[in-house]
């Protein structure tokens, strides 16, 4: 293949292909059905797309494309490569319907590094587990090994004829159709777990997508390959693809700006400017415009991120320009209010706003059964702080040098919106868990976490890391419990729960986001926030929670803004949607100057179906057991 790059850098454009075709036989007759083999076909089929051979090009990506579903992992390898697919299949999707469904399946097969390597963890974590999912799963990737093995075999045989090898060819065969089998029937069994199915590399067509979907449903998606940005929208009706006219950069840089106009953290304290709605509406346009009237026809917005786009809320981007232009004018006049955002056209403010990890675990999540749990809340928060208590002494862990410092344990979060949450609910069986009682060992030991259909963290969620020589460990702090607690619940962690949960709130700085930016440039690390999602979240539905809702930036409570939105959120009739009930919340902070700005009214962000109903308790003023 180095060879074949010679010859097409010198011109040698015949050879080169003859080169690059030899190297792909030699790849696949003795590592077929491997990581190698994908980047061989795929820098095959680059050379053809960069001389003048699209059709032949995308008939080899496309084999790319459904190979790397079976292989897990090995997109990670592959991903760099796909550029001039994209390139290819962004020239056709104006007149081409395959084009935009060719799209639609490799963007799900395009692991971004923090899903990588979150599934890596994750599936690390499932095959040495003990019970009935751990067992299925390591024996579901020893029939992988082995189905990959017989794949090779087959190919060899068949690629290089030989009359001796036609009995053992027919036995290959009929082997790799008995492995498939045995394995379609192991996925069946391992899809009754929520474990697996947060690892399970299901793609799903376009047309798969718009049956599930409902009248007044959008469901848009961004995929970054290197500099280049893709979107796609699809409704029941309507399914577009383009390239965004910016570069990654571009909206990197685009998305700080804008955060740091919602909150940035400076000194150690939380400082808010004047919200740039000017650059927020541009971000719209530049990213959305192009199904703008679609949008705006749409009442529920589920909206799959990438890259920087993971570490902002959608529902701040204004949607109108009139609204824009009237605050600039009223800016104008003596003594104007900068931060009064009122008549702000808001894309949350006229509808339902979702976010998702990918289109299977919407569908799938939509599809999940309500929880059984028979008891309504748990509420677990405001740890305990180690230099209140002169006895203290660190544990073990602390002594590792990427461990976090003690500093972060001693300003934990209030626990007023869970006791808030509780008695809103009123249920007699509901329980708040806070102080030294809320340790990492105490809710690995709860027994009965798959009773509870509401859990509500209040805590802080570390999602870069301390130093940056060290990895991103995403975690919720915790009290310091005994034995070998560390005072946090890790990712990992989290996947061993065993929760039937409707909804898992993450009321805790930045874990849907990055966390702020500031923090996490001191840090040295970029892709905190999409760690954040890829890690915390998917262990939480991971662990059978249907829905995730968590917050991108440390929830305010001036003007009892989080209160309202808490309040807003419980109180809602039985049966409201869990998006509806949050905007109805939402938009009242939108209307009082106070708190018209995005920082006290768009942190939270539903990760999942949003239209799942939160099913409120009904029972009220009954007694709330709390430990402390």
């Amino acid at each position: 293949m180095q060879i074949a790059l010679m010859a097409e850098t010198e011109g040698r454009i015949a050879e080169a292909e003859r080169l690059y075709a030899d190297s792909l036989q030699a790849v696949e007759i003795e590592h077929a059905n491997t990581a190698a083999a994908l980047a061989a076909k795929a820098s095959f089929a680059g050379f053809l797309s960069r001389h003048g051979q699209g059709d032949r090009a995308m008939a080899m990506y496309g084999e790319v494309i459904a190979s790397a579903e079976q292989l897990p992992g090995a997109m990670a390898s592959v991903r760099g490569l796909l550029r001039p697919y994209f390139r290819l299949l962004g020239q056709r999707t104006a007149t081409d319907p395959t084009a935009i469904a060719r799209m639609f399946a490799a963007s799900q097969v395009l692991l971004r590094p923090g899903i990588a390597q979150t599934q890596a963890l994750l599936a690390r974590e499932l095959s040495g587990g003990d019970d009935e999912a751990s067992t299925l799963f390591r024996q579901n990737i020893k029939l992988t090994r082995e189905i990959a093995v017989t794949q090779g075999e087959v190919k060899r045989m068949t690629d290089i004829p030989n009359p001796d090898e036609k009995a053992a060819l027919a036995t290959a065969k009929a082997r790799l159709a008995r492995l498939g089998r045995d394995q379609t029937a192991l996925g069946a069994q391992l899809s009754k777990f929520p474990r697996y199915r947060v690892l399970a590399p299901q793609t799903m067509q376009v047309d798969e997508l718009q049956k599930a979907l409902r009248p007044g449903d959008g469901y848009f998606k961004v995929t970054l390959v290197g500099q280049d940005v893709y979107a796609m929208f699809i409704t029941r009706d309507v399914a577009k693809a383009w390239r965004v006219d910016i570069t990654t950069k571009q909206l990197e840089d685009m998305v700080a700006a804008i955060r740091d106009s919602v909150v940035k953290v400076e000194n150690g304290q939380v400082a808010t400017y004047p919200f740039d709605v000017v650059l927020a509406r541009r971000l719209y346009t530049t990213v959305f415009g192009p199904v703008d009237a679609e949008l705006h026809k749409v009442t529920n917005f589920v909206f799959e991120p990438d890259g920087p786009l993971l570490q902002l809320p959608a529902n701040l981007l204004p949607v109108e320009q009139a609204g824009v232009d009237a605050y600039l004018t009223r800016l104008k006049a003596p003594k104007a209010d900068e931060f009064d955002f009122r008549g702000i056209a808001w894309l949350g403010r006229d509808r339902d706003v979702s976010t998702v990890v990918s289109p299977r675990s919407f569908v799938d999540g939509r599809d999940v059964a309500s929880s059984k749990g028979t008891k309504g809340y748990l509420g677990l928060g405001e740890n305990a702080r180690p230099a209140l208590n002169p006895l203290f002494v660190p544990p073990p862990a602390m002594s590792d040098s990427c461990a976090w410092p003690l500093a972060n344990w001693n300003n934990p979060i209030s626990s007023s919106e869970l006791i808030l949450a509780s008695s809103i609910i009123g249920e007699d069986k509901s329980t708040v868990i806070t102080g030294g009682q809320f340790s990492d060992s105490t809710v690995d030991g709860l027994g009965n976490l798959s009773d509870y259909r509401i859990i509500h963290f209040a805590t802080h969620g570390l999602v870069t890391a301390p130093r940056p020589e060290c990895p991103a460990r995403p975690a919720l702090l915790t009290s310091f419990g005994g034995g070998t607690s560390d005072g946090l619940l890790s990712f990992k962690e989290i996947f061993d729960l065993k929760l039937d949960a409707d909804v898992v709130i993450l009321s805790a700085c930045d874990t849907a986001g990055m966390a702020t930016v500031g923090a996490t440039r001191e840090a040295g690390i970029t892709t905190g926030g999409n760690f954040a999602l890829d890690g915390l979240v998917r262990a939480f539905v991971g662990a059978g929670a249907r829905t995730v809702i968590a917050s991108h930036w440390p929830v305010p409570d001036d003007f009892n803004a989080t209160k309202r939105l808490i309040t807003g959120l419980f109180t809602a009739p039985p049966g409201t949607p869990m998006a509806t009930a949050m905007r109805n919340a939402q938009v009242g902070l939108m209307d009082d100057p106070n708190t018209s700005h995005p920082y006290y009214w768009a942190a939270f962000a539903i990760v999942g179906d949003g239209e799942r109903a939160l099913l409120p308790v009904q029972s009220q003023g009954a007694a709330v057991k709390t430990t402390h």
